[in-house]
């Protein structure tokens, strides 16, 4: 048997010896640079923060109207048919596409220093924070109207045209997310007029085509409009939603140059900076949503069925819009609802407010934006008439 030298410290010895200098390296002063004065504590993301509160509630009968993703009638993600039959992989999503948009215009675009990105009044939230984090003054146009639950086009159209020359103008193609609310063709086309006249610069972000009028050729309209005119224009294109991968960020950015002797030069120049703006910041895109679309996109018989698809989606939340007009109408709610079925897509701004929202949420455990935004693809035909109830008696108690 070995036995120990005198001399050699116990084993209980060496670690005493180590956790005290452990001890005084934890003690020790040593104080970050990164201090809440430089790197204070962001706010939490109002959406993510409804996601957290619905997810602890335990109520039986709580429903969520906050995500902007298609649930069927139980209230599940829809795994597209279309989406079955193929394997692929895609981008960082319309997210992403908004964001390389931005940083290449920071970047390149020519412009006066006090010029700026206009957005419609609301718009989705992340279009502020994307557009500031590249440094881009932000300015904003009116769109919605509390007054008529519709498109404020007048308000629309005069900020536009009174902008600085040469602005950048950000358009929801369909769906405007958060409203509901699209101009009218005849309405477009006036913006076309007054965005040309003004040497205005087109950003359109497409994150729900398919969902406002469930045809891919009616959604895209606005913008094969403005490319048949001859603007030069950038597109963000999400097919998140559309193909029901919004876990696999499939998304594109397209940037059309006008027509001229120099087109091909151009768009070569414009590619090769976004081609070093992307490397730089994700190096090369996941391919496995990609993948996916580009099958479906590429094969005549599965774009068929994925059109089909985006038709029983659309149309459920058209369903779904009836079903609730129709039953705040049945139970006499106060004011009008016919907003709801006139605003169209994934969305549907109800006008309740926000003292309303909180109280509907503490009341009946139904949970949407402060800004009385819900996602129409929450309801199906067992939550909708609750939902009815829980703001027919909110109405009641508030007004």
């Amino acid at each position: 048997m070995a036995h120990r030298s005198p001399n050699l410290p116990s084993t209980s010895a060496i670690v005493t010896t180590r956790l005290a200098n452990i001890k005084g390296h934890m003690d020790a002063s040593n104080p970050t640079v990164f201090t809440s004065d430089n790197v204070p504590q962001a706010p939490e993301d109002p959406l993510f923060g409804l996601m957290a509160a619905y997810r602890k509630d335990n109520f039986e009968k709580k429903v969520d109207l906050g995500i902007g993703a298609y649930r069927d009638n139980n209230a599940k993600p829809w795994v597209l048919p279309v989406v079955k039959k193929v394997v692929s992989f895609q981008t960082i999503s319309g997210t992403g596409a908004v964001h390389l948009g931005a940083l290449f215009l920071s970047k390149f675009y020519p412009r006066r220093t006090d010029q700026s990105v206009y957005f419609s009044s609301p718009t989705w939230a992340n279009h502020n924070q994307i557009f500031s984090n590249v440094h881009l003054p932000i300015k904003t146009y009116p769109y919605f109207s509390p007054q008529t639950k519709g498109l404020d086009f007048e308000g629309m159209r005069s900020t536009i045209e009174q902008a600085p020359e040469g602005s950048i103008m950000l358009l929801h193609a369909c769906a405007h997310n958060p409203t509901g609310v699209d101009p009218t063709r005849e309405q477009w086309k006036e913006l076309s007029t007054i965005i040309r006249a003004k040497k205005h610069f087109p950003f359109f972000d497409c994150a729900y085509q398919g969902f406002a009028s469930g045809s891919l050729e009616n959604d895209a309209w606005a913008v094969r409009y403005f490319v048949e005119q001859g603007f030069e224009l950038c597109i963000a294109q999400s097919f998140a939603k559309n193909f029901g991968l919004y876990g696999e960020r499939a998304g594109a950015f397209h940037f059309v140059t006008g027509a001229g002797s120099d087109a091909q030069s151009t768009i070569a120049r414009i590619g090769s900076q976004l081609a070093i703006l992307q490397r730089s910041e994700i190096s090369n895109p996941p391919a496995y949503g990609a993948r996916i679309a580009s099958l479906v996109l590429n094969d005549s018989e599965l774009f068929a069925e994925w059109e089909a698809n985006l038709r029983t989606m659309s149309g459920r939340i058209i369903d779904m819009r009836r079903a609730l007009r129709e039953n705040l109408e049945k139970l006499s709610t106060p004011g009008s609802w016919k907003h709801i079925t006139e605003q169209i897509g994934m969305f549907s701004f109800t006008g309740l407010t926000e003292k309303q929202v909180l109280k509907i949420r503490e009341d009946a455990h139904v949970y949407m934006t402060k800004n009385g935004r819900i996602s129409m693809a929450g309801l199906n035909t067992g939550n909708v008439g609750y939902v009815a109830k829980a703001v027919d008696k909110v109405m009641r108690e508030t007004n």
